[in-house]
């Protein structure tokens, strides 16, 4: 039985009746959540967007393909891990499709215990982003309650300078500086310089 189970859902995309319901009857015996399409249309138009989880995605579909459907994605900025399922003839359009960020491939006939185990890897994966995400929103919603010159100072001791350095780069007295620092502290929930290191590094990937 998996333990990640409730920290996402695996949605299969596949045209073939039969693939959809082995992969489902093999992953929900596992433990996983698990929703089918039967076409990459049918799965973009249900749109799952901020949510955990991975797609099983057949490369070769009628219709809007699979390398379309990651297109399509890309496009959306959706963070779910793609893993490809391909023929032996698929293998160089699944390579091109990791170097544009799909997570993984497996091709046919694969084992049963390989798909789990990737299926696995790319839920942790999952689960990874979604932390990093809601961390670096909740450094973002904190930064916005900041003053100006909090930020000004935020910003400063981030990079490192002293009080002291803050201070006569910012015609402050050092008194000043540090009710602004204890308050950019107390505003950002940071009990440590690192901590606010590390929100600092977050609220800036966000900008980027």
């Amino acid at each position: 039985m998996n333990e990640t189970t409730e920290s996402g859902t695996v949605f299969i995309v596949d045209d073939d009746d039969a693939v959809r319901d082995s992969l489902s009857l093999l992953l929900t015996a596992e433990g996983f959540d698990v929703v089918s399409f039967e076409s990459g249309d049918a799965f973009l138009l249900a749109n799952p967007a901020n949510v955990t989880g991975c797609i099983l995605l057949d490369i070769r579909m009628p219709g809007t393909s699979g390398i379309e459907v990651q297109d399509e994605l890309m496009k959306r900025e959706s963070g779910l891990p793609i893993i490809f399922i391909t023929g032996h003839g698929d293998v160089p359009m699944a390579v091109d499709a990791m170097h544009k960020g799909a997570f993984d491939f497996l091709q046919k006939p694969f084992r049963n215990e390989e798909l789990v185990e990737r299926v696995g890897q790319a839920l942790a994966s999952s689960i990874a982003d979604q932390d990093v995400n809601k961390r670096r929103q909740e450094a973002r919603d904190r930064y916005a309650t900041l003053t100006p010159r909090e930020r000004e100072v935020m910003d400063m001791v981030a990079q490192g300078a002293a009080n002291k350095v803050i201070a006569m780069d910012l015609d402050l007295s050092q008194r000043t500086v540090e009710i602004h620092r204890s308050r950019v502290m107390e505003k950002m929930g940071a009990r440590s310089l690192a901590a606010l290191v590390k929100m600092s590094v977050l609220n800036m990937e966000q900008a980027d």
